[in-house]
C-alpha cells in the first residue's frame, strides 16, 4: 500500500509538471497550516506572510500564476497533517507543499514529498534534524540549536552562571535544552535544574514554584508561539520570581510581536535571543512592516508571517531560475544556495543542509512610544544551525 501511494503521488505529480507546464497552467502550492486550536494564530500569521509576498512582488512566475490552497491541520495531530497533504498531493495536484507549524506535522508529511518528489518548504517547525527527514525539503524559518546558542553564550559572558531550563515536551523544546545546556555548560555555565512542560495546556504554576525555591540566576525558556508564553511570563511575575533577582532568558518564540499586548509589563526586561523583531532597523523591514499593517489592520507581523513571506520568495524565485519547473530535484537544486536580504536581515539556504543561514540577535522588550518591542542589542552574524554540526 505505501509504495501503490508513493507511485500514485509521483504519478499525479509528474502529470502536473509535464507537458503541463507548457500549457503554463497555475502552479498550485498546498499549505499544510493550523488554522484552529492552540496554534491558529501561527497558521494566520503563516497565510498572511504568503499572501502579501505575493500581492506586492505579483502571483505569476516563468508564466505561472501561483495558487495557494490552505489546509487546516489544527497544529497538533500529525495524522491529520498526513491526510491534508495526500488531500493536496492527489486531489489538489499541488506541485509545492508549504507550512508546517509544528515539528511532529512536518515529520508525519516529509515521507510524502520523498515518495512525490515534491518540494516542501518549511516555515515554521523548527527541531534541527526536520531537514534531514526528505531531500526535498527546504526551510525559510529557523531552528532551535540556531537561536539556543547565541542565547547561552551571552548569559555567561554576562555573569549569569547558574541557569534552570524549562523547555515544551516535544522535538524543538528538546533541541533548545540540548544545544543551551552544551553551549551554556563548555563556557562554564551550571545547569541546575531542567523541566519539560506539556505540549498543551500545561499548568505553569509548580513548575515556577519549584525553580524559585532552587533560585538560580536565571530561567531559560522555550513553550510554543503563543498563550503559553503568556502564561509563563505572567506566572513568573505573578510569583515573586522577579523580584527574587531570578532572569528570565528565552527563545525568541515566547515573545513574539502578537503576543507582547497580551504579557503586558510581565514581558518587560525579558532577554531573548532570535532571528527576527518587528523593531528591526531596516529599510526592508520598514517597508515589509508598514505593508503588514497596511494589509492586515491591526495586526503585528512575527516571525512567522516573515518566514511565509520569505518562503514565498524562495518559491518565486526558484521557480524564475527553473523556468517554472517545479519537480523536486530541479527545485531543490535551484534553491540551494540562494540568498537576499530579508526583513529580518541578510539569509542564505544552505546547500548542504537546506536549512536557512541568518543573523540571531539578543533583544530586550521594553516600551518604545508606548509599544512593546523586542529591542536589539546585539547581533551574532549568520548562524548556521549548530544542531547539525
Amino acid at each position: 500500500m505505501k509504495h501503490f501511494i508513493g507511485k500514485l503521488l509521483a504519478a499525479c505529480i509528474l502529470a502536473a509538471t509535464g507537458a503541463g507546464v507548457a500549457q503554463a497552467q497555475d502552479l498550485k502550492v498546498g499549505l499544510v497550516l493550523p488554522l484552529s486550536g492552540p496554534f491558529a494564530s501561527t497558521g494566520q500569521q503563516m497565510m498572511n506572510g504568503a499572501q502579501l509576498y505575493l500581492k506586492e512582488h505579483g502571483d505569476t512566475v516563468a508564466g505561472r500564476r501561483i495558487v495557494l490552497i490552505p489546509k487546516d491541520d489544527t497544529g497538533v495531530s500529525p495524522a491529520i497533517s498526513k491526510r491534508q497533504a495526500q488531500t493536496l498531493l492527489i486531489q489538489d495536484k499541488v506541485e509545492v507543499l508549504a507550512g508546517f507549524g509544528l515539528t511532529p506535522g512536518a515529520f508525519s508529511v516529509a515521507p510524502l514529498a520523498t515518495e512525490a518528489k515534491v518540494p516542501m518548504v518549511v516555515l515554521n517547525a523548527a527541531t534541527s534534524s526536520i531537514t534531514t527527514k526528505s531531500p526535498y525539503i527546504v526551510r525559510t524559518s529557523m531552528t532551535l540549536p540556531q537561536v539556543a546558542a547565541p542565547m547561552a553564550s551571552w548569559a555567561v559572558a554576562n555573569g549569569i552562571r547558574r541557569v534552570y531550563v524549562a523547555v515544551a515536551d516535544y522535538g524543538p523544546g528538546h533541541d533548545a535544552a540540548a544545544q543551551f545546556k552544551k553551549t551554556f555548560s563548555a563556557a562554564g555555565g551550571d545547569v541546575v535544574g531542567e523541566v519539560h512542560t506539556p505540549l498543551t495546556s500545561p499548568d505553569f504554576a509548580p513548575y515556577l514554584q519549584k525553580i524559585k525555591d532552587v533560585r538560580p540566576d536565571a530561567v531559560f525558556l522555550f513553550v510554543p508561539n503563543g498563550e503559553q508564553g503568556v502564561a509563563f511570563a505572567k506566572g513568573y511575575r505573578e510569583r515573586g520570581l522577579s523580584e527574587a533577582g531570578i532572569r528570565l532568558l528565552a527563545t525568541g518564540d515566547v515573545v513574539t510581536e502578537d503576543v507582547l499586548a497580551a504579557m503586558g509589563d510581565s514581558a518587560v526586561g525579558m532577554i531573548s535571543a532570535f532571528h527576527y523583531s518587528e523593531a528591526h532597523e531596516s529599510p526592508e523591514n520598514k517597508s515589509f512592516v508598514d505593508a503588514y499593517a497596511k494589509a492586515y489592520p491591526g495586526t503585528r507581523p512575527n516571525m512567522v508571517a516573515v518566514a511565509a513571506y520569505d518562503g514565498m520568495r524562495l518559491i518565486r524565485e526558484t521557480l524564475l531560475k527553473t523556468g517554472g519547473n517545479a519537480q523536486g530535484d530541479a527545485f531543490i537544486a535551484a534553491a540551494e544556495g540562494l540568498e537576499w536580504t530579508s526583513p529580518r536581515g541578510p539569509v542564505r539556504i544552505d546547500p548542504k543542509t537546506r536549512d536557512i543561514v541568518q543573523n540571531v540577535y539578543i533583544r530586550k522588550v521594553e516600551r518604545v512610544n508606548g509599544v512593546l518591542q523586542n529591542v536589539e542589542f546585539d547581533t551574532v552574524a549568520m548562524v548556521r544551525d549548530p544542531g547539525k554540526e
